[in-house]
């Protein structure tokens, strides 16, 4: 359910592209934006960073599509929150003990394995390469295919991307996790 609701307003984006153009989808995708973090508010009594800088930055470059009436600057927004997610884990690791992705997964498996520090950190190493090159593809279909193609990539490569990467992830750790439920 968590996945349906982070990728809704990128639903949103892609049905409103879909049926009309990518002003309307520009649109569409900052208010459902907007909506999902105003949400996320009332419902957890606090604000979820990731989506404010989300939010912030399709108002800026989608902001600027519609301005410019040039499709370019949204199709960088993906880029860079992308690349902003890359440097905080990178940036978090040189100034806290713990890795990034323990402190996110730290409730999900309280007491369920003794996972090394040196296998977070290697995670957030590789979760900060994913982002970068999820980046990097993201600018190369910008730039050399068409908008139905980049729409396209958007909704289901960067969706299925982070998907399969998560259950990798999952795999990664599973073998520490079921070593400490053994004994």
């Amino acid at each position: 359910m968590q996945l349906f609701y982070e990728i809704f307003p990128v639903f949103l984006f892609f049905l409103a592209f879909k049926f009309y153009d990518i002003y309307v989808a520009t649109v569409v995708g900052i208010v459902a934006t907007l909506a999902q973090v105003l949400l996320s508010r009332f419902l957890a009594g606090k604000w979820d960073n990731k989506q404010l800088i989300t939010l912030g930055v399709f108002v800026f470059f989608g902001g600027m599509t519609l301005y410019f009436h040039n499709p370019i600057f949204v199709k960088w927004k993906p880029t860079i929150v992308f690349w902003v997610f890359a440097l905080v884990i990178v940036g978090y690791q040189l100034i806290a003990r713990r890795s990034l992705m323990q402190r996110l997964m730290q409730n999900m498996l309280q007491d369920k394995g003794a996972i090394p520090i040196k296998v977070w950190k290697r995670l957030d190493f590789i979760w900060a390469l994913f982002f970068s090159g999820l980046g990097c593809m993201n600018l190369y279909i910008a730039y050399y295919f068409s908008n139905d193609a980049w729409v396209n990539f958007k909704f289901y490569g960067v969706t299925g991307a982070l998907f399969l990467f998560s259950i990798f992830q999952a795999f990664y750790l599973m073998r520490y996790l079921s070593d400490k439920i053994e004994h």
